[in-house]
């Protein structure tokens, strides 16, 4: 059985968006909702290895469950905290609140929200604001 997947895993590098998903649709069901190839091709790999060799090992997944919930990026930096960046000529501030970010009165759940707002495109906030390099 391992040789069918190691063979599944080599065809699914070749195969474009439309045949990753139909794929997937076939083994799992409703695909997710992915417009990139290389993260849908990493999932499907992830999902086919898992259900042959085995998901997480109990110490990884104990590991994982000390960790605690997922935080959205700029949460950290604390309630009130103020990222500022200048665009196309003016200064934008947007501010941390407990329930997300604030930038003009109106409040977004993601800094990438608040980001994509106001450069009128999509951006990643972190990256935006400059909390990533890149």
């Amino acid at each position: 059985m391992s040789e069918d997947v190691e063979d599944l895993l080599a065809e699914i590098e070749t195969m474009d968006l439309d045949a990753l998903r139909d794929l997937w649709r076939g083994r799992f069901g409703v695909p997710p909702k992915l417009r990139s190839e290389p993260i849908l091709r990493m999932l499907l790999a992830w999902r086919l290895q898992a259900g042959t060799y085995g998901g997480l090992d109990p110490a990884t997944r104990r590991a994982l469950a000390r960790t605690g919930p997922v935080q959205r990026e700029g949460r950290g930096l604390g309630i009130g905290a103020r990222l500022t960046r200048h665009w196309k000529g003016r200064e934008v501030t947007v501010i941390v609140e407990e329930a997300g970010f604030r930038w003009e009165g109106q409040l977004f759940a993601s800094l990438s929200a608040a980001a994509t707002s106001i450069a009128g495109s999509r951006w990643n906030g972190p990256r935006f604001f400059g909390l990533r390099d890149g």
